[in-house]
């Protein structure tokens, strides 16, 4: 049975917060749906999100991507095309599990050279995968290209992530405009993280976006941060937590009664 699979892509500009707020949406969709089955896919060179989300990575999915590319130069035709068609077996090999998500890590950028058949291939893959699953929360690089390109054809939620800083704001308006031509989500949030002055919130907005959330300055989850602790070991009333599980009420991808 083909599920309603909801993706979620958290995109904005870097240093503001994202990968913090694609964990804490991964821990509350686990909170308020443990029967649920959830992929967070780490779109970001530097995993990031596996510290915030308390997990080890021992593999990527660019490893399958180079390991074909090796075979593909060594002239080992054959074999390169016996290799992407296990593709999809293998990138379950690169998936780390536990009981509440799964998580898969993409890995470095794209090296130079044209492997245009491979990558797309890939991205099918991971298209495919992700029909298995009800929830898949993207942690991509600043921009929604690289979502586009190396993961998703598919996008129901863009989640935009800002600072109350003007750059923040034109980033997140460039990444709007650029999702409009290529992703076309069905729902698209924005988030005001780490604001430290309320009073300047009211003049922030973004052409297109309704559901707009202001979450506050969090000194525990800095603290978190610079320890290294996971998104998992925050306090359930942390600003964090509260502005997360706001945004996803607005964007209709939790239920304001479900529980935690």
């Amino acid at each position: 049975m083909q599920r309603d699979t909801k993706i979620i892509a958290v995109s904005g500009k870097g240093g503001v917060g994202k990968t913090t707020l694609s964990a804490a949406v991964v821990r509350t969709l686990t909170e308020c749906y443990p029967e649920a089955r959830i992929l967070a896919i780490d779109a970001d060179p530097a995993i990031g999100l596996s510290t915030a989300l308390g997990v080890e990575v021992r593999r990527t999915l660019d490893d399958i991507r180079k390991s074909i590319v090796n075979k593909t130069e060594a002239g080992e035709t054959k074999q390169a095309i016996e290799l992407l068609n296990e593709a999809r077996f293998r990138i379950f090999d690169t998936m780390v599990e536990n009981q509440s998500f799964a998580f898969i890590a993409i890995g470095r950028p794209e090296t130079a050279g044209c492997y245009c058949a491979i990558n797309t291939y890939l991205k099918e893959v991971i298209s495919m995968l992700a029909g298995d699953f009800d929830y898949v929360v993207i942690d991509g690089e600043a921009g929604i290209e690289q979502i586009n390109r190396r993961v998703m054809e598919k996008v129901t939620h863009l989640l935009l992530i800002s600072d109350q800083s003007r750059k923040g704001i034109q980033v997140v308006k460039t990444v709007k405009q650029v999702s409009d031509e290529l992703v076309m989500a069905d729902r698209v949030g924005l988030i005001i993280n780490r604001v430290t002055n309320p009073e300047l919130c009211g003049s922030i907005a973004v052409d297109g976006v309704e559901d707009v959330t202001f979450i506050a300055s969090d000194p525990e989850q800095a603290e978190n941060d610079i320890l290294g602790k996971s998104v998992f070991e925050l306090a359930e009333d942390s600003a964090v937590l509260k502005g997360i599980r706001l945004a996803l009420e607005k964007m209709e991808i939790i239920q304001c009664d479900c529980e935690t």
